[in-house]
């Protein structure tokens, strides 16, 4: 048996110890966060699977691992078929999968603390209806035989400078007590780590690529805050930033503090707050009502001085990512570099920025037919030479104090077939759709999404995923409200209303399984844009396009640009060369010179 059978078999026999029938298993944290700790790993712990969304569920005599359509061929390298059933979602889902397969009388185990109060509604009225049960576990049965799970991180909280926030934490919790007031509520419960770390002006390390700390957040209708962290995080720099108005309690405080708001109406986000807080308040006699974070869409648009910080932050990145692609054409055609040397080399182009503090994510460098798995992750045991006749996708960002970047380029290792230049060129066209885009204020960003499919689609191609993903500001790298996205991918469709400060991202793609990837991603800052002739009562909305790098002109077939896109794509190289040509030196920069030379007919 592999070590993961070993440890399904471990779980099953906890739960018949715990007398329960199932249990689900989600990968995520009690703040819901997309990444999470080591000491939250618990899925890929328990099947090996190391995507960025799934859950598994284990029954006496099934399992069954949930995953969308990014992670198709993941999930089978990663997870053994014999030990759990595949099952895509969304046209599956966990609660309807436990209504199908569960008996009458089961007893299903979950974690309050990992779910939402939505899911656990949907799951018990599926189990419900065919005689089982949903029970809330005392304790999570995971944990129980995971030996060596890992301790939550002690790292310290740091003070964020106010500086590059262009916005203190008093006048963020002032906005959020006005808002307290229009929902008139006493209190609002912060549950999301970048929304307390955005509050309050404080990053940490807690969770890998994301500067956040381990956290709650309790704000009143006065500002004032009552925030819960380990004390051990807490040093006299950032109790002194944080100020008076902020009370510090031990993290563990967080759930009895719950119980104290009798008879007040308290604010929590049921997308973002699990079903454990919502319990905990309810029966404690709260009023609960459950608006979207309101820290979310303040986060969302970016301030001017956040704005200077990513397009700072993009020069530094984009001279980083333009050496780094010149190592690739000069170094990678003889098979002597591998998927792993390929990511330690950009770390390293990164790090001799002096301001590099992590990653934004881990890096999807990618080779060949790795290329076709959208979130592929390198491994020692998945690492490929780079070969001759590959297409290498390389899919990164850094953490910078002025600004989170997220970049995606494809170089060819020797000469790409025409094919490979055709889907190059659909991709690039849809980018550039998006790109240029002019649409109404309020215009929601699954309304745009087809901008980038069209080139593919009229080839009878498309792709899995969606268009785009908000960004933070040192903060996380996928960053919500906003996305461009299409309803049947995943994350369902898009409905915010794209608003002028927002940070998007612009990164349509194809895939050719077995064979390789395409993916063009550049970060896009949200304008108003004037429109000649257009009624100058309504406000139109376009993209300010902040990432600097080349986009490899080996894989362009001009013959398919229009006359507007081949200029787009000569203006785009010029900024890019004006830009980045004083910032490189020497060969990095007569080869970025000669990647952005303008391309003509």
């Amino acid at each position: 048996m592999s070590r993961y059978s070993d440890r399904l078999a471990a779980l099953r026999d906890q739960l018949a110890r715990d007398g329960l029938d199932g249990f689900v298993v989600p990968l995520t944290d009690e703040h819901m966060s997309e990444y999470v700790g080591g000491y939250a790993q618990r899925l890929a712990w328990l099947t090996g699977f190391e995507g960025s969304a799934g859950t598994a569920v284990v029954m006496a005599g099934e399992a069954a691992i949930f995953t969308d359509g990014r992670y198709t061929i993941q999930v089978r390298d990663q997870v053994d078929g014999g030990d759990y059933a595949y099952v895509d979602v969304p046209a599956h889902s966990v609660a309807g999968w436990l209504g199908r397969h569960a008996k009458d009388g089961a007893r299903i185990g979950y974690d309050a603390w990992l779910h939402t109060r939505g899911w656990v509604d949907e799951a018990r009225a599926a189990l419900a209806d065919v005689g089982a049960e949903l029970i809330a576990v005392d304790a999570n049965p995971v944990d129980a035989v995971w030996a060596d799970r890992p301790a939550p991180s002690k790292a310290r909280l740091v003070a964020y400078d106010d500086a590059l926030a262009g916005q203190n934490s008093a006048a963020k919790r002032a906005d959020i007590a006005d808002w307290l007031g229009e929902q008139r509520a006493d209190a609002v419960v912060l549950t999301a780590l970048d929304s307390i770390a955005w509050t309050l002006n404080v990053r940490g390390a807690d969770v890998d690529h994301t500067p956040v700390a381990l956290a709650y957040a309790i704000v009143g209708a006065d500002g004032a805050t009552d925030l819960f962290v380990d004390r051990d995080k807490i040093d006299d720099s950032v109790t002194a930033h944080l100020g008076n108005s902020v009370r510090i309690h031990d993290r563990n405080a967080f759930a009895p503090a719950l119980a104290g708001y009798a008879g007040q109406r308290v604010a929590a986000d049921p997308d973002r707050a699990v079903a454990a807080i919502f319990d905990a308040l309810a029966d404690g006699g709260a009023k609960v009502i459950a608006p979207r974070d309101p820290v979310v869409l303040a986060k969302a648009i970016k301030n001017p001085v956040e704005v200077a910080g990513h397009a700072a932050a993009s020069v530094r990145d984009g001279a980083a990512l333009t050496r780094f692609l010149r190592w690739v054409e000069t170094t990678c055609g003889d098979g002597s570099q591998t998927e792993l040397s390929a990511a330690a080399k950009l770390l390293a182009c990164r790090q001799a920025t002096g301001q590099l503090k992590d990653s934004s994510f881990s890096t999807i460098s990618a080779t060949g037919a790795h290329g076709a798995i959208p979130h592929y992750h390198v491994t020692e045991e998945s690492n490929a030479a780079i070969l001759p006749g590959q297409l290498y996708l390389i899919d990164s960002g850094g953490q910078y104090a002025d600004g989170t970047t997220d970049v995606t380029r494809v170089m060819p290792i020797g000469e790409p077939t025409p094919e490979m230049r055709d889907r190059f060129t659909r991709v690039l066209k849809g980018h550039i759709a998006i790109a240029t885009a002019v649409f109404p204020d309020g215009t929601v960003g699954g309304h745009i999404d087809s901008f980038a499919r069209r080139p593919l689609w009229e080839a009878g191609l498309d792709f899995g995923h969606g268009t785009g993903h908000g960004i933070g500001s040192y903060l996380a790298v996928h960053e919500g409200p906003q996305r461009i996205a299409a309803p049947n991918y995943p994350g369902g469709a898009a409905l915010e209303p794209l608003r002028a400060g927002m940070l998007i991202s612009n990164e349509p793609g194809y895939y050719k399984a077995g064979d390789y990837g395409i993916r063009i991603e550049n970060l896009v800052h949200t304008v108003v844009v004037v429109v000649p002739g257009g009624d100058p009562d309504r406000v139109m909305l376009g993209f300010d396009t902040l990432t600097l790098a080349p986009i490899e002109r080996t894989l362009i077939e001009s013959a398919l640009l229009t006359e507007a896109e081949l200029s787009w794509l000569n203006a785009y190289h010029a900024r890019v060369t004006e830009i980045l040509g004083p910032v490189l030196s020497g060969e990095d920069r007569a080869w970025l010179e000669s990647k952005c030379t303008p391309i003509a007919r």
